[in-house]
């Protein structure tokens, strides 16, 4: 996040909230909590959002965007590589993370919209880098599944790794192990066969 100089009174409170949000929950982070953090009066949160619930659903569309942007940024031709970009933009990019899997599984009225947000950035992402799958919409969803997996699951992740994966270097751990799985794909004779499995099953299996 930008420093607090650097920052108009909107974006202070939104950014306070991503926090707290992240930290705590949606519920347990009060109006009176964020306007502390972020330096304002509860009044002046309510004039810039009106509700909690549209500070909320502000805070979602600032992360999807934000990790959008700094996805094509990092992921971008001319950026891919500069460890300087990397290590600037980490630190963001995981509290962003925490935020949305925060958001999407404590909003059951946004939860399903999110989660079929998210699966069409991922579609799109793939699109942008040339990645081509026999089902796009599956690879997409089974993505997003797993890495909403990894913030669920952090607790256990973290008695199996002996370090927090909820702090940079037990979540740089966890990265590296999900680089791992995806870089070392089945040799090619398991995956033929696996794949001639699930095409025999996907014939015999009725459609309703």
């Amino acid at each position: 996040m930008s420093s607090p100089e650097d920052l108009t009174a909107r974006a202070r409170i939104r950014d306070a909230a991503i926090d707290l949000f992240a930290e705590r929950g949606i519920a347990a982070a009060t109006i009176r909590d964020i306007a502390q953090a972020a330096g304002v009066s509860s009044g002046l949160v309510r004039h810039h959002f009106g509700s909690k619930e549209s500070l909320r659903q502000a805070c979602d569309d600032y992360a999807m965007d934000e990790l959008t942007r700094i996805r094509s940024q990092v992921l971008g031709s001319e950026s891919f590589g500069d460890s300087g970009l990397l290590t600037a933009v980490y630190p963001e990019a995981m509290q962003l993370q925490r935020y949305l899997v925060r958001s999407t599984l404590e909003s059951p009225g946004v939860t399903s919209a999110m989660f079929a947000r998210m699966v069409r950035l991922g579609e799109d992402w793939l699109d942008d880098q040339g990645i081509h799958t026999e089902d796009q919409r599956a690879y997409a969803a089974v993505l997003v599944a797993m890495q909403m997996g990894m913030f669920l699951m952090a607790d256990q992740l973290s008695a199996a790794l002996g370090e927090d994966v909820r702090k940079p270097a037990g979540h740089l751990r966890l990265l590296r192990g999900a680089v791992e799985v995806f870089t070392h794909p089945l040799p090619h004779d398991q995956e033929a066969a696996v794949r001639a499995f699930l095409d025999k099953l996907s014939a015999e299996t009725p459609k309703e």
